[in-house]
């Protein structure tokens, strides 16, 4: 506007009255601009620069659960050492669980904290400006079976509304406050449901809310699937799985066909289907007995990608109505071991499938329908690949601690940035990082660490 003024001013030296008309309308409008902006920056006074999108991540792989996160504006390349640091808050302790974040708050689960006295478990809170610690609520014992490299927690809670719930190794169910960490209620899935592991590692899952239920998988025949009222805890069915092994480590995911809504979950038996309404087994999709089923499915309208680690591979499925009161599964294609990836998980980023082969740093993209590898190549980090997308680029934590950002394109690997997470401790960096409002979160043992993804640093 300033120059604009000036140029006005340049065309007539005689100092006219019509000169003056158009600097008054100009001036004029140049106030009405600013108490339109006003508004808008009153609005930033939490610390977030204007036009940050305010988008939370308040369960596991996202609000939908795809991993991909709507922020955009994004860095498209990174400094030596990654972006601006925001904050690096100490005090969550041992775990693998990564951060949620909702409102003013960032959540996780953790044992051992540097900021308890005790060496239990616990849900905290922290604030999501400044990372200054809330509250923490004691959930239990620590998880110590194993070697110690695979102990401590690693459900990721999920916020909804006022309420907060988490699911610890130890299959308790925990509901609480989300501002306060008050504890509303708490059941166990083994206890309450018969519910069992598929594997020895520990339930892992982040609960599902929809509408007024709480969806969770207590694993095993008896009560493979079960929906909660959300504020109670009281059962309001449960679904058996003739034969089921026991609970996976996947979240289950909302489907629609035609006007049925289906839960999609993967337990160590393979995926199923399940009515939302009664919680109806609608089909299942049995795989071969193996170490561990982990990664959560990617759904896309009646598409289910889904893919497991040590040996087994990725497959895709269409669900199909058979009738009014029913729906079967087709083969897409059956699984593809070069699809398999163990635990950093897939993301869906148009028509293309990317993600960690097994636990290595070997990144590939394969095109959704037909399976057909585009790409692979190593990445800069070392062992599993935990993988998001935001802004057309992937973000990859690897579990030396090393974060990079790819390109996500079906043509090549291209690394925009990478760098390496200082003191990131002997326990390896399985969390899988979070992006929301334009920051990048990575939970790293006792820390959680707080990236601007909108500012070049330096």
């Amino acid at each position: 506007m300033r120059t604009r003024l000036l140029c006005l001013g340049a065309t007539d030296n005689t100092g006219s009255s019509s000169v003056l008309q158009v600097l008054s309308a100009a001036l004029g409008i140049a106030l009405l601009v600013c108490l339109a902006v006003a508004p808008a920056r009153a609005a930033d006074a939490g610390g977030r620069k204007p036009g940050r999108l305010e988008h939370d991540w308040p369960t596991f792989r996202g609000a939908d659960r795809t991993a991909v996160s709507p922020d955009t504006g994004l860095l498209q390349a990174w400094p030596e050492g990654g972006p601006r640091v925001v904050y690096d808050i100490k005090g969550p302790g041992r775990g693998y669980s990564s951060v949620v974040v909702a409102g003013d708050r960032i959540y996780t689960l953790g044992d051992n904290l540097s900021i308890a006295d005790d060496k239990d478990e616990y849900l905290m809170a922290f604030s999501r400006d400044e990372g200054k610690p809330l509250w923490k609520l004691k959930t239990g014992a620590p998880w110590n079976q194993g070697q110690e490299s695979w102990q401590s927690s690693r459900a990721t809670p999920t916020v909804a509304g006022d309420l907060i719930y988490a699911v610890t190794a130890e299959g308790e169910l925990v509901c609480a406050e989300a501002a306060t960490g008050g504890e509303r209620w708490r059941t166990n899935l083994k206890s309450k449901f018969g519910g069992n592991k598929g594997d020895g590692w520990g339930y892992s899952e982040s609960v599902l809310i929809d509408g007024d239920r709480l969806i969770c998988t207590p694993g095993g025949e008896k009560a493979t699937m079960v929906a909660l009222d959300k504020k109670t805890g009281e059962p309001i069915w449960q679904t058996s799985r003739p034969g089921d092994r026991g609970a996976g480590h996947a979240s289950a995911v909302i489907s629609h066909i035609g006007s049925t809504k289906v839960y999609v979950q993967v337990t160590a038996s393979g995926p199923m289907g399940v009515r939302a309404d009664d919680g109806k087994l609608l089909w299942t999709y049995d795989i071969d007995r193996t170490t561990a089923v982990i990664p959560t499915p990617i759904v896309r309208d009646d598409l289910v990608f889904f893919t497991a680690g040590y040996g087994r591979g990725g497959a895709l499925l269409k669900q199909v109505p058979a009738s009014s009161d029913e729906i079967k599964i087709e083969e897409v294609y059956p699984l593809k071991k070069e699809l398999g990836s163990k635990h950093g998980g897939v993301v869906l980023v148009g028509d293309y499938v990317y993600g960690g082969m097994e636990d290595s740093n070997a990144i590939f993209c394969a095109d959704l329908m037909t399976g057909e590898i585009k790409w692979k190549a190593r990445g800069s980090g070392q062992g599993s690949a935990a993988t998001v997308a935001a802004d057309g680029c992937l973000y990859i934590h690897y579990a030396n601690g090393t974060m990079s950002l790819v390109k996500a394109s079906p043509e090549k690997y291209e690394e925009l940035g990478s760098f390496l997470v200082p003191d990131v401790g002997q326990r390896p960096s399985w969390a899988h990082p979070v992006i929301a409002g334009g920051r990048l979160y990575l939970r790293e043992q006792d820390r959680i660490i707080c990236y601007d993804l909108h500012d070049q640093g330096g």
